[in-house]
């Protein structure tokens, strides 16, 4: 057996072995709750699971090793240890996931030759600047290089805004928005009959037997003894003199503040439950849900489903551009579905149960189905993404005598872009120039050396070409007398901005 040349193990291992014990414990003691209580649904159960779910994953990653060497790359999660030779490995990436607060998780993907993904427990980081990161990942490269067959290129960066980043979690969120969706949906035919049985039930007879299954309204007196009044979130309560016709009844807390001890007031009864209390300065309505406010609640997931599925719309559609190119971005398909739940909200509060019921329903449907469509057709042509041009088509430059300020950056430090300072390049008789302003005027500009600058490619944005790069611009790579410098703006921009360079649009 070879030597190993690179071995990865995860580190803080005694913290993790802390949280794999406590979540031991909690697992020990959920089996022992259901063991001596007989009872699976259980509070200590529910607190013992929850305790050992920390435990899993830091079981796996304690259990994590990754060992390189001239035979190949083996990795163990958990208790199996596999391995892949170096030549059955395409490719090398970075799969970057963001953590919240500026932090982000790093871990290696082995890309193979038939196209499966494989993730190594380790190396792995939760900052971008983990030096011990990039040490590591630099060491399995030059393994990669020295026994497989590598591609041309760096090392790709995936994220969640790029092509090769997977679309099932989209898929898997948006089925579990409908069928929260479906389930809300349920409940609309009894919510509905319940208002409709409220609104319309008439007073019960007088002189006659109440029965709480009546669908009848009942009137009673009663005085307020005194009231509880508590926190918006909290119950408040009626107490009623002699506790006739009901000891107490929880109601708003605006209601308690408005009645007072002696206020005499009215109850309304209603299939044994008290809906109404009227006094001489305040009237307090049990709050009835209506089929309505209901149908409106299952439309919402239904909607964010339709957004979901626009996200793996988008990924589907980039799955043959390369991995690391980022996907456009998914607003306007989010405007597509605000515009759609702008006619289909009010419509399904004010048609529940019979959406289709009338002929004004259906001209609702027709012409908020024609205005839909109209966004949704827009929205798929906004995102179908533009290939690099020709530099050639891009408009002229200006005519002498006058600037034009592009927004462009250069991404990499040089003499005529020092520290990334530059946020435009300014285009006119002056020459191509880098400037940290939009203008006017020609204020701590740098001249741009032209005659050095050879253009090599024109592509996308990547992940790997920071955060800095928005959405839909593309960026030119240029060779600086031996050195790569990457050029980053909109594509019209980007044309306009090469064709000024003038020899720089001569390629290799």
């Amino acid at each position: 057996m070879n030597n190993p040349e690179v071995v990865c193990r995860p580190r803080r291992q005694a913290v993790l072995w802390c949280l794999v014990g406590i979540g031991a414990a909690g697992a020990l003691s959920a089996g022992a709750r259901v063991v001596c209580t007989g009872r699976v649904v259980d509070g200590w159960v529910i607190v013992g699971l929850f305790v050992a779910a920390p435990g899993v994953g830091a079981l796996y990653r304690v259990r994590g090793l990754v060992i390189a060497d001239a035979s190949g790359v083996r990795r163990r999660a958990l208790w199996r240890l596999r391995g892949v030779p170096w030549r059955d490995i395409a490719e090398l990436r970075v799969r970057e996931r963001n953590l919240g607060r500026g932090g982000r998780s790093r871990r290696v993907v082995l890309v193979l030759r038939d196209g499966r993904r494989r993730s190594l427990p380790q190396p792995a980081t939760g900052s971008r600047g983990d030096r011990d990161f990039a040490a590591r990942l630099a060491a399995l490269r030059r393994l990669h290089r020295r026994y497989g067959i590598p591609g041309p290129g760096r090392v790709g960066v995936v994220t969640d805004a790029t092509v090769g980043s997977g679309w099932l979690r989209w898929l898997g969120l948006g089925v579990l928005l409908l069928v929260v969706g479906g389930v809300t949906a349920s409940f609309v035919p009894d919510a509905t009959a319940y208002e409709r049985a409220w609104r319309a039930a008439p007073p019960c007879p007088a002189r006659a037997p109440v029965n709480a299954s009546e669908d009848c309204r009942w009137t009673a007196p009663a005085v307020v003894a005194r009231t509880e009044a508590r926190p918006p979130r909290q119950r408040s309560r009626l107490y009623f003199t002699d506790g006739r016709p009901l000891a107490r009844l929880d109601v708003s807390s605006e209601a308690a503040e408005a009645f007072e001890a002696g206020d005499p007031v009215e109850l309304t009864v209603w299939r044994g439950a008290v809906m109404k209390v009227a006094g001489a300065h305040y009237v307090w309505h049990e709050h009835v849900t209506t089929g309505g406010s209901v149908a409106v609640s299952a439309a919402l997931p239904v909607l964010g489903a339709g957004y979901c599925g626009a996200q793996v719309l988008l990924r589907l559609r980039g799955r043959r551009r390369p991995a690391g190119e980022v996907v456009p971005s998914a607003l306007p398909y989010a405007l597509a579905f605000a515009g759609t739940g702008a006619w289909l909200l009010p419509l399904c509060y004010r048609h529940p149960v019979t959406p289709f019921g009338s002929a004004r329903t259906v001209l609702w449907w027709t012409a908020g189905a024609l205005v839909s469509a109209g966004l949704f057709v827009r929205a798929w042509r906004a995102t179908r993404g533009r290939p690099p041009e020709d530099p050639g088509t891009a408009p002229p430059p200006p005519a002498a005598g006058g600037d034009v300020f592009v927004a462009a950056r250069f991404l990499e430090h040089t003499d005529y872009n020092p520290y990334g300072f530059g946020t435009h390049v300014v285009l006119g008789d002056g020459g191509p120039a880098v400037t940290p302003h939009p203008g006017p005027g020609r204020f701590a500009a740098r001249r741009i050396p032209v005659e050095r600058l050879t253009v090599t490619s024109v592509r996308p944005a990547r992940a790997g070409d920071g955060d800095t790069v928005p959405r839909g611009w593309h960026v030119a790579e240029l060779d600086d007398a031996g050195t790569r410098v990457r050029l980053a703006a909109a594509p019209d921009d980007l044309a306009r901005v090469i064709r000024a360079l003038g020899p720089a649009r001569t390629c290799p």
